[in-house]
């Protein structure tokens, strides 16, 4: 079968389980696959080696009866995610040539379950980027066209090379994390389900942190159900990381009924903004009603502070960056530079960060590092800390009256070409956040679905915001949109 990278998780175990097929020769496919798809720059540290020693384990697993969901499966991982003896950079100058003697939790509980690597994937440099393109890797490039142009798009970002490689079945799924909508909108723009679950119920230990009280693990798949399977796998209490909730992992596939008859879905009227996109106003209508047509009630609401968002976030996401990469100084590991005769310790400071770290980075440093100073922090910080949480009220009372899961755009439009955005604006990038950021300032589980396509044929994502810790009766709802959307579109092969 020369197809098998094509398989979605579920198909893949079932397929494994039946003995139609082996982790090897799954891992196999997906490992040609990806020497075939360099064009896309999806995977920057490929191992080959590890997937194969770790397929020849899931199939000895599996043929002893001790198989969980994920075993025998080939994944991405993010270069976000440390992984022990592999080098982990966060697609950074900084960190080049560090390869970590740990392993993450998340990669560990994907591991422990007999999941595959097959390499390290692609991303903005720290997490900071919408589109791919601060990458030290070079772009990320998305397998979908716009119609028979050959420019090249934006996968999103900033987990874009994941959404690439999982687009153009380069692996059956791979991890992302999200801080401001860095699974959701890759997602969104290349046709790919990604969910953010609740603030807490991934670890964040071993992940290279970028905003620390924002920033979420999660998995981005090719249907709502391998969300579900990969999602489990991922989640739970992890006493290296204070911030992990010590809560049970329900088994989110089996709450997959798709049966909504009666669930409350909220529409929010502050996120019909002004110059949205006919294509994006249609889907998300054309959205309501399907889940009208599955029996939910549509309710409209008010989240009265979602406008303040925006600008809560580019002060608390990067105050939290600029405290972070304070740690990246080229004396314990990573990048160091050549110093001049005479350089004292400032000096080597300097020249190393401003050597290490790209332009977005420093950009973002030195935002963060303007808002916590001593005559800004009350007028800045401080204030928008107290945004976020009015925020995070109006959530908990649109919860508290009834709304099981909030209906959005996942982004304000398809994907855009690679360099549309270098002449622009640097808030006019971040403003395709703008449908993202609240969920990650209310700490809340978010889904991205693909559900229709816009004119020239470019996938469209709608995005469903649950309560917290409710990721199963979330994915349901993903499940029962995802179900009668019936999106099955994929990019034509050009690479």
């Amino acid at each position: 079968m020369s197809d098998l990278n094509k398989l979605t998780l579920a198909e893949a175990r079932d397929k494994l389980r039946a003995k139609d097929v082996t982790s090897v020769e799954l891992t196999q496919a997906c490992l040609s696959a990806i020497d075939a798809a360099g064009a896309l720059n999806a995977f920057v540290h490929k191992t080959p080696e590890i997937a194969l020693e770790q397929a020849r384990a899931a199939d000895a697993r599996l043929a002893a009866g001790d198989a969980p969901a994920m075993c025998g499966l080939p994944v991405g991982i993010k270069d976000l995610f440390c992984t022990k003896g592999v080098p982990s950079q966060a697609a950074s100058a900084i960190l080049e040539g560090f390869k970590p003697e740990y392993e993450s939790t998340v990669t560990s509980k994907l591991f422990d379950a007999g999941s595959v690597m097959l390499g390290k994937l692609n991303m903005d440099e720290f997490a900071m980027g919408s589109s791919n393109e601060t990458s030290v890797y070079g772009n990320a490039v998305n397998p979908w066209r716009r119609g028979n142009d050959d420019t090249a798009l934006t996968p999103g970002g900033s987990s874009g090379g994941s959404a690439s490689a999982v687009a153009a079945d380069l692996c059956l799924a791979a991890t992302g994390t999200d801080t401001g909508g860095s699974i959701r909108q890759p997602c969104a723009f290349t046709g790919t389900v990604g969910i953010k679950p609740t603030y807490g119920r991934c670890s964040r230990w071993g992940i290279v942190a970028f905003a620390s009280s924002l920033d979420q693990a999660g998995p981005m798949t090719k249907t709502v159900r391998d969300a579900a399977i990969m999602l489990e796998a991922m989640a739970g209490h992890d006493p290296k990381d204070s911030t992990s909730a010590d809560l049970a992992v329900p088994n989110f596939e089996a709450m997959l009924t798709g049966d909504i008859k009666g669930k409350k879905i909220g529409i929010p009227k502050e996120y019909r903004l002004d110059g949205t996109p006919d294509e994006i106003v249609k889907l998300w209508d054309d959205g309501t009603a399907m889940l009208k047509d599955a029996g939910a009630e549509i309710v409209d609401i008010s989240l009265p502070h979602t406008k303040y968002a925006l600008p809560a976030y580019y002060v608390i996401a990067p105050a939290e960056a600029s405290s972070n990469l304070a740690r990246y100084d080229g004396v314990r590991y990573g990048h160091r530079t050549t110093l001049a005769a005479g350089d004292g310790i400032t000096e080597m400071y300097e020249k190393t960060r401003a050597e290490g770290f790209g332009h977005e980075v420093q950009r973002r440093v030195m935002v963060g590092t303007y808002v916590l100073s001593a005559g800004f922090y009350d007028a800045y910080y401080n204030r928008a800390r107290r945004v976020r949480a009015l925020i995070k009220k109006d959530f908990d009372d649109v919860f508290a009256a009834g709304v099981d899961a909030i209906l959005t755009p996942a982004t304000p439009s398809a994907a855009f070409g690679l360099g549309e955005m270098n002449d622009e604006d640097p808030v006019k990038m971040y403003l395709n956040d703008v449908f993202t950021v609240t969920v990650n300032l209310a700490g809340l589980p978010g889904i991205s679905v693909p559900t229709g396509v816009d004119a020239q044929g470019l996938p469209l994502g709608l995005q469903l915001i649950g309560r917290p810790w409710e990721e199963g009766d979330l994915l349901n709802t993903a499940y029962a949109l995802e179900q009668a959307a019936g999106f099955v579109a994929k990019p034509g092969r050009w690479w």
